[in-house]
Order: C-alpha cells, then sequence, then structure tokens
C-alpha cells in the first residue's frame, strides 16, 4: 500500500470510528451526546474550568460550548461556581449526578470497547493505543484548511 492510499484509508476509517462514536453515545445515555460526554469528562479531569477553556482545548466555536453547556446544565449535570480567586469567573463543575452519569457511561463504554477489541492480542491493543496517543499528539485541527476531515 502507498502512502497516499494508507492516508486515504486512515481517513476514512476515522470517518467511521467517528460516526460509529457519535451513534453509540446516545444508546450509553439517550440524553448525553458524544461532545457531552468528552465536555464532561475534561470537567472531571482538571477539577473545573471556565466555558473558554473548554473551547480553547476543544478547539469548539465558543457558541457551541455554550449551547452544550447550557443543555448540561439545565440538565443538572454541571453547575457554575465562582472562582474563589476572581469573583468575575464563573468555573463549571460537575454535580454530583453529572459524577455519577458520567461514571456510568464510562463504564459502559469500557465494556463496549473491550467487547469490539476481544480477541486482540496484548501487543496489538498496545500498538494501536500507542498509535492513536501519537496520532492525537500532533494537536492538528482537522478542520482547518487543508488539515483533512472537516469538523471535530
Amino acid at each position: 500500500m502507498t502512502a497516499d492510499a494508507a492516508v486515504e484509508t486512515i481517513q476514512r476509517e476515522m470517518t467511521v470510528f467517528a460516526r460509529r462514536a457519535r451513534a453509540s453515545a446516545g444508546r450509553m445515555h439517550p440524553e448525553l451526546s458524544l461532545v457531552s460526554y468528552t465536555l464532561l469528562g475534561h470537567l472531571e479531569e482538571v477539577g473545573g474550568c471556565r466555558a473558554t477553556d473548554l473551547a480553547a482545548h476543544y478547539a469548539l466555536d465558543k457558541s457551541t460550548v455554550s449551547r452544550q453547556v447550557a443543555a448540561l446544565e439545565r440538565a443538572g449535570l454541571i453547575e457554575r461556581r465562582t472562582d474563589p480567586e476572581d469573583q468575575r469567573v464563573q468555573v463549571l463543575h460537575l454535580t454530583g449526578t453529572g459524577t455519577e452519569i458520567l461514571a456510568q457511561v464510562t463504564r459502559s463504554r469500557r465494556v463496549a470497547f473491550r467487547e469490539r477489541l476481544t480477541g486482540w492480542p496484548e501487543e496489538d491493543l498496545a500498538r494501536f493505543a500507542s498509535y492513536l496517543l501519537r496520532y492525537n499528539a500532533t494537536g492538528t485541527d482537522l478542520g482547518a484548511p487543508g488539515g483533512g476531515a472537516p469538523g471535530r
């Protein structure tokens, strides 16, 4: 396989992967989109942050994050707290319900991934994981002109 053919195959298969991930998110929790799940996971990982930080971290438009945050607040999964160091800043944090639902969906996703990867030799799993880490570490925005597949 040539390098060009390999890149085309990678792009096509990553698109299939992304579509499946979005579709499975609704099955994991009907009210939690893949974007919402991702935002909740980041809030848990960093212990809370501003909406603008979420937008910057995921290279999303501020209006997209604003809509997601509003939906997560209405669902009672996140709450805004005043930053103790700067009273003008609102920091987003998971609520108890948000933490529970995130844990539930994470467990379900883990089971789904394990089922999908059943039968893969350990060395293939390790290699696949290292390739994904390497790929995602580049930080290239695929939605940028000349960057590949549109949308994140």
